[in-house]
């Protein structure tokens, strides 16, 4: 027998994901890597300062599987100064990163033959997690340029099988924010079939709208149906960190904790303090940051525009995406970024690889703008003059 026949069959047939591929291919060429999502500038000093001490005057041990008490005091804390929800410890679960947070939730509440909605484009770690908990994923695309839930598309996918809906919001990698009324409409839909929601909510304080965040938790009946994903690597643009929570009720609180404590158990407990620290930060240090992301937006969106490139709107996230039909660019979105990073020299991501099926769009890019400025000058101007020579 070969040993690939004895491998899960998710894991055999899955391919290299979009974002590690076009990372190994800016490092290849010695691109500029606007391709996988991380901020590269200065970082908020009184959390190093707060990792550093912890590392040195607090335990460096197993904290409690569900995270320090100092940290989920601050996050319940966080949540009701920032989107006035009423938590109690008992309902967080520390985790590493949201990612685990999400494979914890699938785990626990995915049943073999279990549906799960996927609202399209995703993060591409959602469709295998689900398949490995032995559920089918269900496609919901949203389409390009404003990415609206639709009411009529979400309820013609719902089945007697279905039995979950995974809502990221604000959405990477299109950078749009659902609606009030597309949130109670989402909400609506879940209470009216008994579907539990899980909201992948990382990107909830890396938003430019000026209009506060609100958790699809809650919405009128949600409070006990949905987990609530967050993230500190987002909040504090501390990616490598992996320090991440989920947030539930009653027996749904218990199922992910329970299936936590068999994936990680706990994450490094120094940055856990820190963490806790950063949470309780003036509001203005973390309002600096978003100023200093949202300042990085509009400078590549200028360079970009000015040579050419017709920017799709954005209010959230750390990314822009560039429509390639209405810059008059023949190439689909594929074709974009495997040329760019070779002949341009910077590295984008083909939002169409994060579609499942035939609704994917083929003629939209996305690039991560959280960088320096004289990078983010030079990729525009590498991009507009390649884009001459097409």
């Amino acid at each position: 027998m070969k040993t690939i026949n004895r491998i899960h069959p998710v894991y055999a047939e899955m391919e290299r994901t979009v974002f590690d591929r076009m990372s190994a291919l800016a490092r290849e060429h010695g691109a500029i890597n606007l391709g996988q999502g991380f901020p590269d500038g200065p970082v908020i000093e009184p959390l190093l300062e707060a990792a550093a001490r912890a590392l040195r005057e607090k335990s460096n041990q197993y904290p409690p599987g569900a995270g320090l008490m100092e940290l989920r005091e601050a996050i319940c804390g966080y949540y009701q100064k920032r989107q006035d929800l009423a938590l109690t410890v008992d309902q967080v679960t520390v985790t590493s990163g949201a990612t685990e947070a999400i494979a914890a939730a699938l785990l626990a509440l995915v049943k073999p033959g279990d549906e799960v909605i996927l609202f399209q484009p995703a993060y591409d770690a959602y469709a295998p997690m689900v398949r490995r908990a032995g559920g089918v994923a269900v496609s919901v695309p949203l389409a390009p340029p404003h990415f609206r839930y639709e009411e009529a598309a979400l309820s013609a996918a719902i089945t007697p099988l279905t039995r979950v809906v995974i809502l990221n919001d604000p959405l990477n990698p299109a950078g749009t924010v659902a609606s009030h009324a597309e949130l109670a409409m989402i909400a609506r839909i879940c209470t009216q079939h008994d579907l539990i929601a899980i909201c992948d909510e990382v990107w909830e304080d890396v938003r430019f709208d000026d209009i506060p965040h609100r958790s699809l938790m809650s919405f009128p009946g949600m409070a006990e149906r949905a987990v609530k994903i967050g993230s500190a690597g987002k909040i504090f643009g501390l990616t490598g960190w992996k320090i991440g929570w989920m947030i539930a009720a009653g027996d749904l609180a218990t199922a992910i904790a329970h299936a936590h404590q068999f994936l990680t158990y706990a994450t490094a407990v120094p940055l856990q303090w820190a963490v806790a620290e950063g949470l309780g930060l003036s509001g203005d240090l973390l309002e600096q940051q978003r100023k200093g992301w949202a300042t990085a937006r509009a400078r590549l969106k200028t360079g970009l525009e000015e040579a050419g490139f017709v920017v799709l709107p954005n209010a959230a996230t750390w990314f822009l995406c560039i429509d390639l039909t209405a810059s008059g660019i023949a190439l689909t979105d594929r074709e974009f970024s495997e040329r760019a990073v070779v002949e341009a020299g910077v590295a984008t991501v083909p939002v169409g690889a994060l579609y499942s099926g035939d609704a994917a769009p083929s003629h939209i890019v996305r690039l991560c703008f959280t960088k320096p400025a004289p990078v983010l000058d030079e990729a525009a101007v590498r991009l507009g003059a390649w884009r001459s020579a097409l």
